[in-house]
C-alpha cells in the first residue's frame, strides 16, 4: 500500500518518458510516478527506491527523492512563502509548497513569517495539509513512558521555569532550566530522557540521562542503609550534612531518589519525613 506524506521504499514496475512508475513491492496496488529528474541511474523494472509521496499541483500523487523538512504526524517550524484567498503556503522542503487553511491558522498567517504546526492528511480532500492549531493533536493517546527512556523533543516555549517542549510529536513536556548542561532555543530538536510522567500526561524530561543514573544510585544506597537498621532516622527533613555523610550526595539528590522509590512503593514515608523501607521490603534492601 502506497502511503501519502510518508517515507517509503518502492518498486520499479515500469519506465516511460516521464520516469519510472513506483508501487508497493510484490503488490498489484495503483502506480506512482517517480518523474526522470528522481529516478537513479540505469533503472531496471523490479528495482526499489526509497521515496516520499505526495500530491502535485494537479492534485495527482507523485513520488520525489528529495526529503521534506517534515513529513505526515510531525509537528515543524515553517515559513510562510504566500499567501492568498485560500490560506497560506508553507516552504516544507518540496516543489509544492504545503498549504495551511484559513480555518486551520491561530492568527492570520504572513509572509516570510515562521509557524509550528502539524501536518496531517485531510480526510474531506485527501490532500496534505498543516494546521497552527496544535492543541488538538497532542495528548490524544495514553502517554507509555518508562523512566530513563529516550525521547525527541521539539522545543515551543521559554517560560519563567524552563521551556515546553513537544515529545515524540504525541504529548507536551517540560524541560527545567536548572537542569540544563548546555543553552537550547525554541525551534530545537533535541534528543531527552524522560524523568517522570504526571498524572495530567505531560511528561517532565531531562537532557542527560546522567541525572537518571545518579537517582538510581542514590536510592541504592539509601536501600541498602535502610536495610542495614543502622538506626539513624533521615527524611526529608534531615541534614544536608547528615545526607553527604550518609550517602555521598546532595539532599536535592536524596529528595529525587527518596521519591523515586516512594512511586515504586519500595519505601513508605512518615508525617515527619522520616524514610523507612516499605514492608513487602523489609529484610530485602530492594
Amino acid at each position: 500500500m502506497i502511503q501519502l506524506g510518508k517515507y517509503q521504499t518502492l518498486e520499479i514496475s515500469r519506465l516511460s518518458d516521464f520516469g519510472a512508475y513506483m508501487r508497493a513491492p510484490g503488490t498489484e496496488t495503483p502506480e506512482v510516478l517517480l518523474p526522470s529528474r528522481y529516478v537513479p541511474e540505469n533503472p531496471q523494472a523490479g528495482d526499489t527506491v526509497e521515496v516520499f509521496v505526495y500530491k502535485d499541483s494537479e492534485d495527482r500523487p507523485v513520488a520525489t527523492t528529495e526529503r521534506p523538512y517534515a513529513i505526515v504526524g510531525e509537528f515543524a517550524y515553517l515559513s510562510v512563502k504566500a499567501v492568498n484567498d485560500v490560506g497560506a503556503f508553507l516552504d516544507w522542503g518540496l516543489a509544492k509548497d504545503l498549504l495551511v487553511p484559513f480555518r486551520e491558522q491561530r492568527v492570520r498567517m504572513r509572509r516570510g513569517g515562521i509557524y509550528l504546526v502539524y501536518i496531517y492528511v485531510d480526510n474531506a480532500t485527501g490532500r496534505i495539509v498543516a494546521s497552527a492549531k496544535i492543541d488538538k493533536f497532542l495528548g490524544n493517546v495514553l502517554p507509555e513512558y518508562k523512566e530513563g527512556q529516550k525521547v525527541r523533543a521539539l522545543v515551543t516555549e521559554h517560560t519563567e521555569i524552563g521551556y515546553k517542549c513537544i515529545v515524540n510529536n504525541l504529548h507536551r513536556g517540560m524541560l527545567y532550566s536548572n537542569e540544563l548542561f548546555s543553552p537550547v532555543e525554541v525551534e530545537d530538536t533535541i534528543s531527552a530522557f524522560v524523568k517522570r510522567v504526571r498524572p495530567d500526561g505531560k511528561i517532565d524530561l531531562t537532557v542527560s540521562d546522567r541525572a537518571g543514573r545518579r537517582t538510581d544510585a542514590v536510592a541504592n544506597r539509601l536501600l541498602a542503609y535502610l536495610a542495614s537498621g543502622d538506626g539513624i532516622p533521615v527524611g526529608d527533613r534531615s541534614d544536608p550534612e547528615l545526607i553527604s555523610r550518609l550517602f555521598g550526595c546532595s539532599k536535592r539528590d536524596f529528595k529525587q531518589a527518596v521519591g523515586h522509590l516512594y512511586r515504586k512503593k519500595k519505601i513508605v514515608v512518615a508525617s515527619d519525613g522520616i524514610v523507612s523501607l516499605a514492608p513487602k521490603h523489609i529484610g530485602r534492601g530492594q
